[in-house]
Order: structure tokens, then C-alpha cells, then sequence
């Protein structure tokens, strides 16, 4: 086991996370980013699917004597500190120009909550959760995505933030968005390109993960 390293990886990498997670997804995610890590017990998940892990990354408090044994000791990385989420270690040591992130939604929800506010706070990582259904990310300052006129998009505010849109069937101009007051969720588009301002990088777009290429393109400008 190692210390980590900042990990920089010139490629998409998949994050394999130790909540539920699906074959289907993990397939689809590894097709457009081949690198997998995991964060901490999801190695566990990975050896179990038939995958194994570039990277373990984590307090390694969920790791099973069996997958550790399985993994070289140098593609290990301890990160000893209890004040944050595996999530948020990996968000922390890994650099690379897009992060598809399973297995951390739809099973206990502090943890899913958790993974949210992890996105919130490394703002530079280009990094989308995928679950079973839905995708999410955190919207960057302006953005532009291409998806099928009646596609679901929720605006969901993690914390104050103006918000102006175009395309979206309920209008969205200089909406004054925060948790506790106005928010955006089950808005769908009404035109095959929507465009998305926000005032600071506090907004999560929420869209079926079947449109996973649609958001990266828009993220990304391609990978």
C-alpha cells in the first residue's frame, strides 16, 4: 500500500464506488472511459464484475482481506483521514479530463447526499454520477447541450444561484434558484438545444443516463 500520489491521467477514467451498482452501467461507462479506480470497497464490486482496478483509492475501512489480496501492493493508495468520503479522496487525487462516477447513488442516501456535496466542492473535476436512471453533474458557468425535443432536465440548486436557460418547456430567466425556495427539477426541453448560465458553479443538471453522451460532448467539447 501507498501513499497516493496525484494521480494524472491523460485519458476518461471510470470511478467504481462501493454503493449499489450495475453491470450495464459500469459496461457503458468503461466503453467511453476505459481506466477503472475504485474508491475503497468498490474494488470489491470490480473483482466481483471480472474487472480489475487500475487504482484503490481510500480509507480502506470496506476493502475484504480477499480483493486485497487480489490487487498489487503499489496499485493501492491509503488515505487515512476520517474528515471526508472516499468519494472525495479520489475527486482529490485523481486529474484526468473526465471522471464517470458509479456505484455512489440510489442505495443509502447519506452517502448519496455525500457524493453531491463532494461534486460541489471540487468544482474542477469534470465528473458525472451515473445511476441506474439518472445521470448528474455540476453545471459549469455557461454551457450548451443537444438532446431530443421532450427530454427530461431538472435544475437542481445545491446552494443560491441565478440561473437563465433556453430550450426548457417552463421558462428559467434570472431565476433566483436555492434549495429552500425555487428549484428546477422535471423541466423538459422544448427545443433540441439547450443553453444554461448560472451565476456560480452551485447547480446540479439532472438528465436520464441514456443522454451520458450528450452530457460529456457538452462538458467536454468531446474526449
Amino acid at each position: 500500500m501507498m501513499n497516493p500520489p496525484d494521480i494524472v491521467v491523460n485519458h476518461a477514467v471510470t470511478l467504481l464506488g462501493a454503493g449499489r451498482s450495475f453491470p450495464e452501467v459500469v459496461k457503458q461507462a468503461l466503453t467511453i472511459a476505459p481506466i477503472l479506480y475504485a474508491a475503497d470497497g468498490g474494488a470489491n464490486a470490480a473483482l466481483d464484475m471480472g474487472y480489475m482496478p487500475d487504482g484503490v483509492i481510500g480509507d480502506l475501512d470496506s476493502l475484504t482481506p480477499e480483493t486485497l489480496g487480489q490487487l498489487p501492493a503499489d496499485k493501492v493508495f491509503r488515505v487515512a483521514d476520517q474528515d471526508s468520503t472516499d468519494f472525495d479522496k479520489c475527486l482529490r487525487a485523481i486529474q484526468a479530463p473526465l471522471i464517470l462516477a458509479t456505484g455512489f447513488t440510489g442505495q443509502r442516501l447519506d452517502h448519496e447526499l455525500a457524493a453531491y456535496s463532494s461534486l460541489l466542492r471540487h468544482p474542477e473535476q469534470r465528473c458525472i454520477l451515473l445511476g441506474e436512471v439518472d445521470l448528474c453533474f455540476l453545471a459549469p458557468i455557461s454551457m450548451r447541450i443537444k438532446l431530443p425535443v421532450g427530454t427530461r432536465f431538472s435544475l437542481f440548486p445545491l446552494s443560491p444561484c441565478r440561473v437563465d436557460a433556453t430550450g426548457l418547456r417552463w421558462p428559467v430567466e434570472g431565476l433566483e434558484m436555492a434549495p429552500d425556495r425555487i428549484i428546477g427539477t422535471s423541466n423538459e426541453t422544448n427545443d433540441t438545444e439547450v443553453t444554461l448560465r448560472v451565476s456560480s458553479r452551485k447547480l446540479l443538471g439532472i438528465l436520464p443516463r441514456i443522454h451520458l453522451k450528450a452530457a460529456i460532448e457538452a462538458l467536454t467539447g468531446g474526449i
